[in-house]
């Protein structure tokens, strides 16, 4: 009986120090929304339990080692032990109850993350390979940043346009496969401001690791000034609109504006110019042209340059009126 007392008391101890040590770690990151309340508090008895079933086999087994170890001069067996069925049977009662339990409070938490306030914003997210995509139809504004007010509870209303892809934010916890051809739906409250990402968590292919929109948590009132600030650039002329997509959509870190070259052929003096192309013909950079080379980047490659380097998703990325504004842009730029 002093063995199991002993032991005891080291289980409880090394359980301490085991929970103590992987607190201090941190494992989780910052917990950013009111969803992650409920599932931390999973987590946090999850780790308990995992403490304590390491200690109970590594003291257990390190007591025994030291204790129990065969003295000099002793050569015989150790008692043999045909079985002890009290012990079976609470081996087998406590884990079952312990996963029922979890199981209790694992359905809590799911509730608990699902509950509906009938005020939620609605953001329509959109995924493809490899972007997000958020619209807020009560506004009628789209960004490619997904700005949310602190403290008020958001729908996400979710799509794909070509492969499953899944939308997760770890400071939110939540987690929700984003599905082609039907509409999933994820409920978020964020409680802290600040700058997060949203990751895809489902391989979706070759730049899977890139899918990656930056996701901006500010107070109510600094989210009325983004959403008036959006609108207003809706209502400027289309160059300016063009100007801001080039700069959102990434057009801009390939494309110059000045005649200088970065990686594809730069956009100041393009409109209306012959432009040569790889195969020996030439072409007038018209609108049609412009746009073709936007949804089909590799239908005419400009002399000098390589193929598939421009990203061939525009078309699912950009809408029409969008890519009328940046050809309106590159017009501009004399």
């Amino acid at each position: 009986m002093k063995h199991f007392v002993i032991v005891a008391i080291l289980v409880v101890i090394s359980t301490f120090l085991v929970k103590a040590g992987l607190d201090a770690v941190g494992l989780l990151p910052v917990a950013a929304s009111a969803q992650a309340g409920p599932i931390d508090n999973l987590f946090n008895i999850q780790f308990t339990l995992i403490s304590f079933l390491f200690s109970l086999i590594v003291v257990f087994m390190l007591y025994s080692i030291v204790v129990f170890r065969r003295k000099p001069g002793e050569t015989g067996d150790g008692v043999h032990i045909e079985g002890n069925t009290k012990l079976e049977i609470t081996w087998t009662i406590l884990p079952l109850l312990t996963v029922l339990g979890l199981a209790t409070i694992g359905a809590q938490a799911l509730a608990d993350t699902r509950r509906i306030d009938p005020q939620a914003m609605v953001v329509k997210v959109t995924a493809g390979q490899w972007f997000w995509k958020f619209d807020y139809p009560d506004y009628k504004v789209s960004s490619t940043t997904l700005y949310l007010p602190v403290n008020k509870q958001v729908l996400l209303q979710m799509t794909s346009q070509d492969v499953i892809h899944s939308f997760w934010v770890p400071e939110f916890r939540v987690k929700q496969d984003v599905l082609p051809g039907r509409e999933t739906e994820l409920r978020v409250t964020p409680i802290k401001e600040g700058g997060y990402k949203v990751r895809c968590a489902e391989l979706c292919g070759t730049s899977h690791a890139l899918m990656e929109n930056p996701v901006v948590v500010v107070s109510d009132a600094n989210f009325q000034a983004w959403i008036t600030e959006q609108q207003k650039i809706g209502a400027t002329s289309p160059e300016e609109r063009g100007k801001k997509w080039a700069a959102e959509f990434g057009c801009a870190a390939c494309h110059s504006v000045d005649g200088s070259q970065i990686v594809g052929p730069t956009w100041k003096g393009l409109y209306d110019h012959d432009v040569p192309l790889a195969n020996g013909q030439t072409v007038k950079a018209d609108d049609a042209y412009l746009k073709e080379s936007i949804l089909n980047t590799n239908t005419k490659i400009v002399k000098g340059f390589a193929p598939g380097i421009m990203p061939q998703n525009f078309r699912e990325r950009l809408s029409d009126d969008q890519i009328n504004d940046i050809i309106a842009y590159i017009k501009s730029l004399k």
